[in-house]
């Protein structure tokens, strides 16, 4: 793997200058990422869904710049999120799955994040919404400050999730204390036993309002059954049906309070990940039930927040970026009639795999660049990725770092200026890997399975139903031995 510094040294790369010298003014645009959660690339209007319409989502797409080619690097929520902040393969970090909602923070805080890049540039930063990156050091007393968290990656302010809908601790975290937590009722969290005298969804279902399918058997939190056991700090809790605006409104607060300074702000949307639970405004409207009702929502959301800029002057300011965290699935651990009421809707699109899966459906996602007056409207075919964001915005603000990572400049690509974008990629399922290379897809066989490899065009088969791995073996040797010798290269080797 090769690792780079960005930018030159000399100061702004010749592609940030070129847009600086186009700009309409001349301070630094605002940053802002909104990242959805599990949602998939058919879902969204713009990218071709029939069923569902999300007007505020395709705002963005007739304003600013279509990718039809961008991936995350797993089809997984941490592992995700933890490449798309340090610009590193998640499989350079064993720490980086799935997390509990009690796990420690698995980012070094001596590790350079993409809010630090844009701190070192003179911004402002907060993330609201999804964090899932751990909190604390594994031991964490909720009931005091948690520390190290957001603002020991570079947020100077944070308002989040320990995790995610479906896990405990079920409180929002507002810059390292506990929101609304109490001393006379403390909150304790296990992920091993549960707390003498609590309902579960497993021993108490006739207190449910939604019903587990697989799994999410632990504490009942607001009539919802959650992965591990909470106790205490029951006005602290929150209403799932509540938690769209409350993050909506966090967000436009922090765009009023820094309105007059360049900020970078990330957004977290928590939809439509499970438990799908909107607000009642959004309840039944969709026709394919909970999920598709959620991603109303979610896209009113955005609706809402692409207004706020507007009514604030922010507009033309902003670099704004829509994506997901990774793709799409139906039943993910709850009876909601996913699965039932999905009718035509294909959350995916035109690919194969979903959420966990190392095919095309697992990681390619929405993705959507607006910056208005500096990028063209229109659709991008370039292969890129969230990793790259790092080290592309870096090179966008004349900024440099010393740490080693993966993430490539590919600014030229994000901003439309080109259509060639990144040339390879290693694909992150569940438990398996793939490898990417221009137009080829080659998935190896791991440990212990006996499949054969699997070869795809996805130019030509996006769908991959076309397996070519017996009619190129050339082709399946040279992206292994490249395979082989990234994994070598880069960061500390896996079981794969």
């Amino acid at each position: 793997m090769n690792y780079l510094k960005f930018p030159l040294a000399g100061g702004l790369s010749l592609v940030a200058l070129s847009l600086f010298a186009q700009c309409p003014y001349s301070q630094k645009p605002n940053i802002i990422i909104i990242e959805a959660d599990d949602l998939g690339f058919g879902d969204l209007s713009c990218y071709g869904a029939k069923q569902i319409q999300t007007p505020g989502m395709d705002r963005l797409a007739r304003e600013g710049l279509r990718f039809t080619d961008a991936h995350c690097t797993a089809a997984t929520s941490t592992p995700s999120r933890y490449s798309l902040l340090t610009g590193m393969y998640p499989w350079t970090n064993p720490d980086a799955k799935i997390l509990p909602g009690n796990a420690a923070l698995i980012i070094d805080t001596k590790r350079v994040t993409l809010p630090k890049v844009m701190k070192q540039a003179g911004y402002v930063t907060g993330t609201i919404g999804k964090w899932h990156l751990g909190l604390g050091d594994g031991a964490v007393d909720w009931n005091k400050k948690i520390y190290p968290g957001a603002k020991e990656v570079g947020y100077d302010y944070s308002f989040i999730q320990a995790a995610t809908n479906d896990r405990v601790p079920c409180i929002f975290i507002e810059n390292g204390s506990g929101v609304g937590l109490e001393t006379s009722d403390p909150l304790y969290v296990s992920y091993k036993e549960n707390f003498k005298g609590e309902p579960t969804g497993k021993d108490n279902p006739e207190l449910l309002r939604m019903h587990p399918s697989v799994g999410h058997a632990g504490s009942i939190v607001n009539g919802v059954p959650r992965i591990g056991f909470q106790t205490g700090g029951k006005k602290a809790q929150w209403k799932d049906e509540d938690m769209a605006e409350l993050f909506l409104e966090k967000a436009k607060s922090f765009l009023n309070d820094h309105k007059d300074q360049p900020f970078f702000l990330y957004y977290g949307l928590h939809q439509p990940h499970v438990p799908r639970v909107p607000n009642e405004r959004f309840l039944g409207k969709s026709g394919m039930g909970p999920r598709g009702d959620v991603i109303l929502e979610a896209d009113w959301c955005v609706q809402e927040f692409l207004k706020e800029l507007d009514r604030l002057g922010l507009t033309e300011k902003t670099l704004l970026i829509l994506t997901s965290d990774n793709g799409p699935v139906l039943d993910d651990g709850y009876q909601d009639q996913a699965e039932e009421l999905v009718g035509s809707h294909h959350p995916a699109g035109p690919y194969r795999g979903w959420k966990c899966s190392r095919y095309m459906g697992g990681t390619c996602i929405p993705f959507i660049l607006r910056w208005p007056g500096v990028v063209k409207p229109g659709v991008s075919d370039a292969f890129v990725c969230q990793m790259d964001l790092l080290a592309s915005l870096a090179s966008l603000l004349g900024e440099s770092y010393s740490d080693r990572t993966d993430s490539q400049n590919t600014l030229s690509s994000f901003l439309g200026l080109t259509q060639k974008g990144r040339s390879e990629m290693v694909i992150e399922g569940m438990f398996d890997y793939a490898f990417r290379q221009d137009e080829w897809v080659l998935l190896p066989p791991y440990p212990g399975d006996n499949k054969a490899y699997e070869l795809y065009n996805i130019k030509k088969d996006p769908g991959q139903q076309n397996n070519l791995a017996d009619e190129k073996p050339k082709k399946v040797r040279q992206m292994l031995m490249r395979f082989e010798q990234l994994k070598r290269e880069t960061g500390k080797q896996t079981n794969y």
